[in-house]
C-alpha cells in the first residue's frame, strides 16, 4: 500500500522516450491483462467446481464477454477522451482545466453506469435472446448478466479514475489497486462457488465486489492527490470539460464498440453450435486477449505522450512518439503472441479439460493472431490522432487523406470519412457473416463431421475470402507510396499557403497544424 501512497508523474516532456513509453505501456498492458483475469477466474472456478454443469457455466460466462465488452468499451473510450483532455491541459500547464475535467469525468463514471445498470436490466433476456443462448445455458447467463450489469457504477468509476492517472504518466497506482482487487476475486470466487455451492451467480457477485474495491482505492489516492486531485464537493459536470472529452473520446467509444458489436454477431453463430464451441470460444478469448492488451497498451501510451506533447507546442516529439510505439509494439506483440502460442494449449486445458474444446480453442488462436500486424498500426495511429484531439474513428484512412487539409476543413472530412467507415465496415460484417453461414451449412450438408469441425472449416472458408479481398484492396493503396519528382514544391503551381493552412519545413517531412501561435 506505500506505493499508493504518493502520486507519481512522469515526464513526458523532456528526455529520452525510447525507455519512458515502454514504462507506461507496460503497466496498462499488465493492467489490462489483470482486468481480464477477472473474467477468466470466473471461467475457471466454474469450469473445475461446479461438477456436470461445468461446460454450460463456463459457456454462460463466455456467452456474456461480447455484450459486456460492448457496453466497456464504449466508456473506455470516453474515458481515453478524458485522458487526452487532461494530458492536453497539463502540457500547457492550465491546472484549471486539469480541475475540471477530473470531476467531470468522476461525475461521468459514475452517472454512466446507473444508466447501464438500469437500462440493462431491462434488456438483459432480450440480449440472451439474440445471442441464440441455448437452453441449458441460457439461464445461468441471464443471471451472471445480470449481476454483472449492477456493478457498472464501480466498474465504469475504475476505468475513468485509471484514465486520470494515466493523463500524468502513472500508470502503476492503476495496476496496484487491480492486483489487489484481483487477488480479492479469486478468494471470493472459491468462496462462493466451494463453499456456499453458488454458481454463475456468485462468481459474478465476486466480480463485481471485487471492482468495488479498486474503485475505492483510486478513489481514496484521488482524493489525497496534488497534480490531479478530487474533492468531493466540487463534484459536477463542466459543461465546456464534457464537451471536450465527449468530442475525443465518444468517436473512440464508438470505434470500439462497432468491433464488439461484430463480436456479438459472431458470438450468436458460435452459438448455435452448440456447447462445446461455446466452451472453446470462450476459453481461447480470454487467452488471445492478453495479446491484445499488450498490443493496445502503446496505443494508449501514444495518446498520453503525443496529448502531452501536444499542449506543450513540442510537435517533433509527437511524431518521434508516433514512429517508437509502431517499433516498440511490433516487438512487444510479436514476444506476447509467441508466448500464448507456446504455452496455449495448456492454459486452455486449466479453464476445460476436454480435448475437443481445446482443439478448437487453439485453432481460433492461430487464426486470429494472423491479423494483429493490421491492428498495431491501426492502433497507434489512432492513438496518435487522438493525442491532437481528432476523434476519429478510422486512423490510417485520416491520418494520409486528411493530412493536406486546413484544420477548418477537417472536421468535414473527417465526418464524412467516419460514415464511409461506418457503412463499410456494417457491410463487411454482414459480408462475413453471410459467407459464414452458408459454408457452414455447406459442410454440414456435404461431409460427415462433428458440429465443431463444421464451425472450424466455415470460418477457415469465410477468412480466406477475406484475405483475398484484403490484398486486392491493398494494390491500389501501393501507387500513393510512389516518391514525387524532386522540385520546389512538388506540385506545379501550387499556391502559397495562407495563414489558416498547413505548414511545412524542410526538416518537417510531416503536415502539422497550429493552433496556436509558436
Amino acid at each position: 500500500m506505500q506505493a499508493m501512497t504518493k502520486q507519481r508523474h512522469m515526464d513526458m516532456l523532456n528526455g529520452p522516450l525510447w525507455n519512458k513509453l515502454p514504462r507506461y505501456a507496460l503497466p496498462v498492458a499488465a493492467t489490462g491483462i489483470l482486468g481480464q483475469l477477472f473474467n477468466a477466474a470466473d471461467i475457471a472456478v466454474v469450469g473445475n467446481f461446479t461438477g456436470d454443469m461445468r461446460t454450460a457455466a463456463v459457456a454462460a460466462v463466455g456467452a456474456n464477454s461480447p455484450v459486456i465488452g460492448l457496453i466497456l468499451n464504449l466508456f473506455i473510450g470516453i474515458a481515453l477522451g478524458a485522458n487526452v483532455v487532461i494530458a492536453n491541459a497539463i502540457g500547457r500547464g492550465d491546472r484549471e482545466t486539469v480541475h475540471r475535467a477530473v470531476h467531470t469525468s468522476i461525475v461521468t463514471a459514475l452517472i454512466g453506469g446507473v444508466l447501464v445498470a438500469v437500462f440493462g436490466q431491462l434488456i438483459a433476456a432480450g440480449l440472451m435472446g439474440l445471442l441464440n443462448v441455448p437452453e441449458d445455458v441460457y439461464p445461468l447467463a441471464l443471471a451472471y448478466l445480470r449481476i454483472y450489469l449492477l456493478g457498472m457504477p464501480v466498474i465504469l468509476l475504475y476505468n475513468f479514475e485509471a484514465a486520470i492517472f494515466r493523463s500524468v504518466g502513472d500508470t502503476k497506482v492503476p495496476l496496484i489497486a487491480l492486483t489487489i482487487s484481483g487477488v480479492l476475486n479469486v478468494i471470493l470466487n472459491l468462496f462462493f462457488v466451494i463453499v456456499l455451492k453458488m454458481n454463475v451467480n456468485g462468481v459474478a457477485i465476486a466480480t463485481v465486489l471485487s471492482n468495488a474495491v479498486s474503485s475505492v482505492l483510486l478513489l481514496r489516492r484521488l482524493l489525497h492527490g496534488d497534480l490531479v486531485r478530487v474533492e468531493l464537493r466540487e463534484l459536477r459536470i463542466d459543461r465546456n470539460a464534457f464537451n471536450k472529452i465527449m468530442r475525443i473520446g465518444l468517436p473512440a467509444g464508438i470505434q470500439t464498440a462497432i468491433f464488439s458489436l461484430s463480436n456479438i454477431i459472431i458470438q450468436s453463430a458460435i452459438n448455435s453450435l452448440g456447447t462445446v464451441v461455446m466452451a472453446a470460444s470462450s476459453a481461447a478469448f480470454n487467452i488471445e486477449i492478453i495479446a491484445y492488451d499488450v498490443l493496445n497498451s502503446f496505443s494508449q501510451a501514444c495518446t498520453t505522450f503525443v496529448g502531452q506533447n501536444y499542449g506543450a507546442g513540442k510537435i517533433d516529439r509527437c511524431k518521434k512518439t508516433m514512429f517508437l510505439c509502431l517499433i516498440e509494439d511490433f516487438i512487444a506483440s510479436a514476444v506476447a503472441i509467441a508466448l500464448v502460442l507456446l504455452t496455449g494449449k495448456y492454459i486452455l486445458a486449466i479453464f476445460n479439460s476436454d480435448p475437443e474444446v481445446i482443439a478448437i480453442g487453439y485453432t481460433r488462436l492461430l487464426f486470429l493472431f494472423g491479423s494483429y500486424i493490421f491492428t498495431l498500426t491501426y492502433e497507434i495511429l489512432s492513438g496518435y490522432l487522438r493525442g491532437f484531439g481528432m476523434g476519429l474513428t478510422f486512423a490510417p484512412l485520416n491520418l494520409f487523406s486528411l493530412k493536406n487539409l486546413t484544420q477548418q476543413d477537417m472536421a468535414a472530412a473527417a465526418g464524412i470519412s467516419n460514415s464511409i467507415k461506418q457503412l463499410a465496415g456494417s457491410i463487411g460484417i454482414a459480408l462475413l457473416t453471410v459467407i459464414f453461414s452458408a459454408r457452414t451449412s455447406y459442410h454440414a450438408a456435404h461431409e460427415t463431421v462433428s458440429a465443431a469441425q463444421t464451425y472450424v472449416e466455415g470460418v477457415t472458408d469465410a477468412l480466406r475470402v477475406v484475405a483475398v479481398i484484403t490484398l486486392a484492396a491493398l494494390l491500389p493503396l501501393l501507387g500513393g507510396f510512389r516518391k514525387k519528382r524532386p522540385g520546389k514544391s512538388g506540385v506545379k503551381g501550387a499556391a502559397t499557403p495562407s495563414p489558416g493552412e498547413a505548414v511545412s519545413g524542410k526538416t518537417d517531412k510531416t503536415t502539422i497544424y497550429r493552433t496556436k501561435p509558436e
